[in-house]
């Protein structure tokens, strides 16, 4: 091997190159005997997938078990709100029995909710006598503990110029029944029974009362409609596999009955789908749980094998015809194994960084970890299972047997006899390779396309412009979607989406968002209640909210009484000898904890309840209070703490933003690292991260766009973004990049002629394939089809629109490559005069 030193290159560089070349060829030489080895031994490699399937498959079906806990998957697993609700929970334990309070929870614990709403410019105060009935319908069900804890009214308007707020009219109103659970097994069931037919009770009632519309919640509803979505998509999913091996058969054919492989395109995402078995089979050995947000894998695991199947078929037709099958099966190995066990390992290890335990969502860790799982069985699978199709397939073709029928194909002569749709079903492409052809796979219909109408138009000088103002259009909408990344707590939209959840959910919305959840403030410390200055920074804490509290109760009370209670000791022998003594103020002995020191009595804890007016936003403006009621805690003299269980979810946003953004991050890091030992021209690290980041940071802004909010679906999407985007982006650049064409238009044709085909065919499969996901009624779907809609879209762009442009714009030049093709041609001009002037008679051409 000879290395020529160009002018101005240092040793270390020249060392350097040298080094990376012998890595590369190093690479290819193990994969050609790699696929050697599988050529020779097919039936091996073709049995032992199999049977690994069938094990894995049936433990698949005995050991299947849904996921029950929604908040341990979604909500944050080390969050700052979980540990507020465990010293709420130990300072006040649950004993909503004997509370009025309707917000008295730590937890939400075993509910029903029911939401009754009169007919549109009714008066649900009108209805008295319907609500009271099945007010007590409700408490009088068995089985069940029952509490009725509070109502509230919704679509309230007021009496005109009323000074003490009076209600004219409500459209709503609001019932909630807690149960009492106390933690024991048997009251859990006992409560999740008496839910059950609460909502068959709400259901009935709504047929005996036309005229309201009953809207009821249950603890148990969010999961149910959190799980109906695997239910509703299972068809829709068969579909979508039917719709893949359809587009993958028909993408693989050519009229050349002995070089088409419509079954070698069907094997090849029958391969996925039998790892996708295996690797679900493993994870529930392993005692993985089953969650609706599952559903992607078999979308994000076809998307990545599907691409080293059809590259592998790309790979074939390079192949020269004249070698045996088994050296052509070898030189495909060779050429594409390279590239796509770079892009598997950065998926594994993309993946791998979401399943360790910087992960705080236990659905991104769940999930992360079985895509790792089907990573690896997705590349075995191929090489392994598929690489012996290959063989087979390779060995029909050698012996000239017909694609499809698998009989022997008659001689040219023979099919010249007979009818012409005979030898249209027979054509083995001997009209072609007679004629200046010398490739019979340049027929294939995408390659055709490519090769004769799109490479020409697409780098055309008149169309460049366009595709740089089409690409100023992109740049600047994904630029206008990142500054608008909305919040993802919101947990509607992982349910199915005409779920009662989520009608509940849209009414309560409606109705009954002009405040904010009741928050809790709970004191827990000693406090001097009766000192001015405590009582005024208690005034400052709660200025701007509604509240609840006793200790307001109890100032009010000293006044009307016109009682002083100035020192401690008259202080708390009022409060417990009087103000808890009187009926109506009995609840709030809950919301006091006393101890006894001696003769002394104190308060060493309390709470109360805050409520805030809030705008059609609750979610957001939830957060924000509770991002500004925090840091006060740190700053006052008051020690305190503000809990609501819906906190549990809200504390999802700043992983929502942050997590995708650190993983991309370290992806495109391990891309420059990984890749910088495989390719001969570090520009080819360059413009792939400059690709992939731009396709990602697209995918993000026009999802938001789209008003796609950042949850847990759309975060894993991001993941799946980033990767996928090497996976196509990657074999184009490099072949562009190795090119040693005189211009970088002929290269970037090159490259497009090469990878085009299997690019089209893998993208064009895996978009037709999400189409069955609009027909699926759940908004966690929905999410999943406009996030993978949105990524393929993007790749596809950039790699046969701006990527083919750009690059006949931008280094690498192709200059050198000029000068080295002028220099051999002169010095073989030189070597022909030498021959001719040593044998004049015998004029040999080199």
């Amino acid at each position: 091997m000879c290395f020529l030193r160009r002018p101005g290159a240092s040793a270390g560089w020249i060392w350097w190159r040298m080094l990376r070349q012998v890595i590369h060829r190093g690479l290819q030489s193990f994969f050609y005997k790699l696929g050697l080895f599988v050529s020779r031994h097919p039936v091996f490699f073709l049995t032992v997938p199999a049977v690994l399937t069938i094990i894995f498959g049936f433990s698949l079906l005995n050991r299947f078990q849904p996921d029950t806990d929604l908040e341990s998957l979604v909500a944050p697993s080390h969050s700052l709100a979980k540990i507020e609700r465990s010293l709420a929970s130990s300072l006040f334990s649950l004993d909503q029995s004997k509370s009025q309070l309707y917000s008295d929870l730590h937890t939400p614990g075993r509910y029903g909710r029911v939401i009754l709403l009169s007919k549109p410019g009714g008066n649900i105060l009108h209805q008295a006598d319907v609500i009271l009935q099945i007010h007590r319908a409700v408490l009088e069900m068995k089985d069940g503990r029952s509490s009725f804890i509070g109502h509230q009214l919704g679509g309230v308007m007021e009496v005109p110029n009323s000074k003490d707020q009076r209600v004219k009219s409500a459209r709503a109103i609001q019932i909630t029944y807690y149960l009492q659970t106390y933690g024991s097994v048997t009251q859990d069931l006992i409560g999740e029974k008496w839910e059950s037919e609460f909502c068959k009770l709400m259901h009935k009632m709504q047929l005996d009362h036309q005229d309201l519309q009953l809207y009821s919640l249950a603890s148990f509803s969010l999961w149910k409609d959190f799980h109906q979505t695997s239910l509703l998509a299972r068809g829709k999913i068969l579909v979508s596999l039917m719709l893949i091996l359809l587009t993958a058969t028909l993408s693989s054919s050519m009229k050349d009955c002995l070089r088409s492989k419509p079954f070698l395109g069907l094997l090849g995402v029958l391969t996925i789908c039998i790892s996708s078995v295996t690797a679900a089979g493993i994870f529930f050995i392993t005692d993985g749980k089953y969650n609706s947000t599952l559903l992607g894998i078999p979308f994000f695991a076809m998307g990545h094998g599907t691409k080293g199947v059809f590259e592998l078929l790309s790979g074939w037709r390079r192949t020269r015809e004249n070698l045996p099958f088994k050296d052509r099966v070898a030189d495909a190995y060779s050429d594409v194994m390279v590239s796509y066990t770079m892009t598997s390992s950065l998926y594994f290890i993309a993946f791998g960084m979401g399943a360790s335990p910087f992960t705080n969502i236990e659905a991104v860790k769940v999930f992360c970890q079985n895509m790792c799982v089907s990573i690896l069985l997705n590349y075995f699978y191929i090489f392994s299972f598929f690489g012996s199709c290959l063989v087979f397939a390779g060995q029909l073709e050698q012996n000239r047997y017909h694609s499809i029928f698998c009989c022997k194909i008659p001689s040219a002569e023979y099919l010249d006899r007979k009818p012409v749709w005979f030898q249209t079903m027979m054509n083995d492409g001997h009209q072609h390779t007679s004629h200046h052809e010398t490739n019979p796979y340049q027929h294939h219909f995408i390659q055709h396309f490519l090769r004769e109408h799109y490479n020409e138009w697409i780098t055309n000088i008149y169309v460049k412009p366009f595709v740089v103002i089409l690409y100023l259009i992109y740049a600047s909408f994904s630029f206008m979607g990142c500054l608008q990344i909305n919040d993802g707590a919101n947990i509607i939209n992982l349910l199915a989406s005409e779920s009662p959840s989520v009608s509940y959910a849209l009414i309560q919305q409606k109705y009954f968002s002009n405040y904010s959840p009741v928050i809790g403030f709970y004191i827990y410390e000693p406090l001097e209640y009766w000192n001015g200055t405590v009582q005024e920074d208690l005034k400052t804490l709660s200025q701007g909210f509604n509240t609840v509290s006793w200790i307001e109760q109890y100032y009010q009370y000293l006044r009307v009484g016109n009682i002083s209670a100035t020192n401690k000791s008259d202080f708390i022998s009022i409060l417990q000898s009087s103000f808890l003594k009187k009926p109506e103020f009995q609840h709030f002995k809950n919301d006091i904890i006393f101890s006894k020191a001696g003769d002394e009595n104190n308060i060493i804890a309390s709470r109360l309840y805050l409520v805030a007016r809030t705008s059609e936003n609750t979610q957001r403006e939830a957060v924000e209070l509770l991002e500004k009621l925090r840091p006060l805690s740190l700053i006052q003299s008051i020690k305190f703490i503000v809990f609501n269980p819906t906190f549990v979810f809200m504390d999802h946003y700043g992983l929502s933003v942050t997590m995708p953004v650190l993983i991309s991050g370290f992806g495109i890091l391990l891309v420059l690292i990984l890749t910088f030992f495989l390719v001969i021209h570090p520009l080819g690290n360059f413009w792939l991260i400059l690709s992939v980041t731009s396709i990602e940071l697209g995918v993000l802004g026009l999802m938001t766009l789209w008003n796609v909010d950042m949850d847990c679906i759309s975060i894993l999407c991001l993941i799946y973004t980033l990767n996928f985007a090497i996976d196509h982006c990657a074999p184009l650049l490099y072949t562009f990049v190795l090119a040693t064409e005189h211009t970088r238009t002929q290269c970037i044709k090159n490259s497009l002629q090469e990878h085009g085909t299997p690019i089209l065919q893998n993208i064009s499969s895996f978009l037709i394939g999400l189409v069955p996901l609009l027909f699926v009624p759940s908004n966690l779907t929905f999410t999943l089809f406009k996030c993978l809609l949105l990524a393929g879209s993007c790749i596809l762009l950039h790699c046969f629109v701006i990527l083919p442009v750009f690059l006949t714009f931008f280094p690498p030049s192709k200059k050198h490559h000029k000068k080295k093709k002028r220099a051999k041609r002169k010095e073989r001009e030189e070597i022909e005069c030498i021959e001719i002037q040593e044998n004049p008679d015998h004029v040999t051409a080199v």
